[in-house]
């Protein structure tokens, strides 16, 4: 729930910043850009932190090397994030980033279906994970 908030605080909060004067976040796209770039570096955070065991468990045990996995995910939201903010790049981070939210969530269902705990508090219901996961992708792809 925390990468949505950010999501939606950072979007607004940029917006507000971008009506009082600065251009930059004037228009819609550069704040969105901005937010879910924010919310990714975020989330990628977890990855190294005391949350990776966690993270670890999530992963299905159909995937080989779950830590090198959890390693690449985390490495793949960072350019990704990185990839939003630069306008040559932001189109195919978008993408990246899409293909990154599909490919991981598989994760999420086995987590939410294991009883998987984050930092000892249970894991996003499935059916609300799955209303956050449509949009995180709806702002991503609107982000590029």
């Amino acid at each position: 729930m925390a990468p949505f908030i950010i999501l939606i605080v950072t979007f607004f909060i940029l917006r507000i910043i971008g009506v009082i004067g600065i251009s930059y976040f004037d228009g819609w796209e550069n704040s969105l850009r901005s937010a879910v770039a924010l919310m990714f570096l975020f989330t990628a955070t977890a990855h190294w932190g005391k949350r990776r065991p966690d993270l670890i468990k999530m992963v299905p045990p159909n995937v080989p090397k779950p830590g090198l996995m959890v390693t690449i995910t985390g490495i793949l939201e960072i350019i990704g994030a990185i990839g939003l903010l630069i306008p040559f790049t932001s189109n195919i981070s978008s993408i990246g980033l899409a293909l990154l939210l599909i490919i991981m969530f598989p994760a999420n269902i086995f987590a939410s279906r294991k009883g998987i705990t984050i930092a000892g508090k249970p894991t996003t219901p499935l059916f609300l994970r799955t209303i956050l996961q449509i949009i995180f992708l709806t702002a991503v792809i609107m982000a590029g």
